[in-house]
């Protein structure tokens, strides 16, 4: 029960093929009725020609849908909307989650998954929001307060046993609209250097989200990394967009995108066309997510799921790898999950070995060795999925293998698995593998040799003193080097045959503490595959 006296049964739940959802009784403004259907209490003040307030209450249960939605009844001649909320936050026993109230707003067009009525989300990172034609609050949409029914969303992440209490006040400001503004994007490319080697960052998080720092606060330290690319990933919201075009420059490439972040773990959409918005609003369970990571696709962006072992409510990944172009192994400063991450790609390079076999035995055609090796083999990239100082941009940082620094050509390289991850713009790297006969792969390829033939694998590494050199293959670690020098720089070698390993990647780890576990990571390769 909402309260007491204030039950469910005026209130219409729906299931729609995504997340349940409850959608509660409207707020009236044309008349300047109460008429808030039953669900809580409701004030108003002010009048025509100035402003009219609604505030609302009632209390969420335990077991909520994932989803509540407020309609809003909006006459004509609104100029802005504004809307404030707070909730309580009762102590509750240890290992019990407490309250957390989400907010988001839809407009007239509706609520529909996928549908054109998103106006913004702000999560739990702010107390209000408004909009109106030539202005919103970071992480809204501006346009035209049109007239009819809106919706306020409400996302009860987790509630406490004692229940949600919330109030929600709603103004609504008469006049003139102001101007809308066409928005301006960033373009898709920059100058590059030709094919060549670019490092980029493709998780971060602003203002216009969870984020303390403005789009140039992000950039000016992207450029400090090293960085040539970044992309936008704001929580559930492509508000951003239109806000970094003054960003961008002839040295950093501004990708858009968008992080869709779901009840059953986050997915940074990576390079989608601007002004893209992705829905998030479903669970595993619903069998939607194919769906939008198609819809990712098709508006040329990347389906990049997102610290897949993360320990915190909801990011913990579970969709699975099916739709995945790229997977985020290595999030942030180099941590436990992380080291899970690791080990469960692993696993599925492992995996694509056998697949790729089994085609072959079996004389299946197979996709080119220049894209897949095979439906698993899923390239890993790392971000730091920085919100806030001290979070640094740029670890850890991808390096990519590419013909150009533009979009089109940042994703190829992604896509293909040609990169490596490095904590910072110090660690560079040189991989390789060549065969008897001249054949040579780098980072990425498959280098084509017979089961027999000896293979050479070498790794230059440069910035990464005292680490230690792994060569990883589908049967683990089979070599370690030596300690590097405190220079950071040398050289690895190693021998081996495509009978023995499917695979070779190359990992940098700094010196580990006393204990069974590695060192934290400094660098780590995509695979060399060998064999025909």
């Amino acid at each position: 029960m909402c309260e007491d006296d204030h039950g469910f049964g005026r209130r219409a739940l729906f299931v729609t093929g995504a997340a349940a959802a409850l959608t509660l009784g409207s707020v009236s403004f044309a008349s300047g009725a109460d008429e808030t259907g039953g669900f809580g209490s409701s004030g108003s003040s002010g009048g025509s020609g100035g402003s009219e307030t609604r505030t609302v209450r009632g209390t969420l249960p335990t077991g909520s849908p994932d989803f509540v939605y407020l309609p809003v009844e909006v006459p004509s001649g609104v100029r802005e909307i504004k809307v404030a909320y707070t909730y309580e936050k009762p102590s509750v026993p240890a290992g019990t989650a407490g309250n957390a109230l989400d907010i988001g707003i839809f407009d007239q067009r509706g609520t529909e998954l996928g549908g054109k009525g998103f106006r913004g989300w702000s999560g739990g990172a702010r107390t209000e929001f408004f909009i109106r034609a030539d202005d919103a609050t970071p992480g809204y949409i501006p346009g035209p307060v049109r007239e009819g029914t809106w919706y306020i969303a409400l996302g009860p992440y987790t509630v406490a046993p004692q229940g949600l209490p919330y109030e929600i006040t709603i103004t609504l400001t008469y006049g003139e609209p102001g101007a809308v503004v066409k928005p301006a994007y960033p373009p898709s490319r920059a100058k590059g250097r030709g094919r060549a080697w670019y490092r980029g960052d493709c998780h971060l998080h602003s203002w216009y989200s969870d984020g303390r720092r403005t789009p140039a606060e992000i950039a000016a330290l992207a450029r400090a990394a090293g960085l040539d690319f970044i992309n936008t990933s704001e929580h559930n919201t492509h508000a951003a967009h239109a806000h970094w075009a003054d960003q961008a420059g002839d040295d950093l490439l501004v990708m858009l995108g968008e992080e869709v972040t779901t009840r059953n773990g986050h997915v940074v959409a990576l390079g989608t066309d601007p002004g893209t918005f992705v829905d998030w609003r479903y669970r595993a369970r619903d069998n939607r997510f194919g769906k939008y990571a198609r819809e990712i696709r098709r508006s040329g962006g990347l389906v990049v799921p997102a610290h897949p072992h993360a320990t915190c409510i909801g990011c913990n990944w579970k969709f699975g790898f099916g739709e995945a172009d790229v997977v985020e192994v290595w999030n942030g400063p180099y941590g436990p999950d992380d080291e899970v991450s690791l080990a469960d790609w692993d696993s599925m390079l492992v995996a694509s070995v056998r697949q790729s076999n089994e085609a072959r035995d079996g004389n299946e055609a197979r996709e080119s060795n220049e894209t897949r090796e095979g439906r698993g083999w899923i390239p890993a990239m790392g971000n730091s999925d920085a919100h806030r100082d001290p979070d640094p941009v740029g670890t850890p940082q991808t390096v990519v293998l590419a013909d150009d620094l533009t979009r089109e050509a940042i994703q190829e390289g992604l896509r293909a698995g040609r990169s490596y991850v490095a904590e910072s713009k110090a660690v560079s790297l040189s991989f390789a593998a060549y065969g008897p006969k001249g054949e040579h792969a780098g980072i990425g390829g498959r280098l084509r040799v017979d089961r027999d033939d000896p293979v050479t694998v070498r790794l230059e590494v440069t910035g990464a003193p005292r680490c230690t050199a792994r060569f990883v293959t589908d049967q683990g670690v089979l070599h370690t080097s030596a300690v590097l020098p405190v220079s950071g720089s040398g050289t690895v070698e190693w021998r081996t045959t495509a009978q023995y390993a499917a695979y070779v990647r190359a990992e940098l780890r700094h010196e580990a503490a006393a204990g069974p576990l590695p060192g934290a990571l400094a660098a780590f390769t995509n695979p060399i595959f060998l064999g025909r």
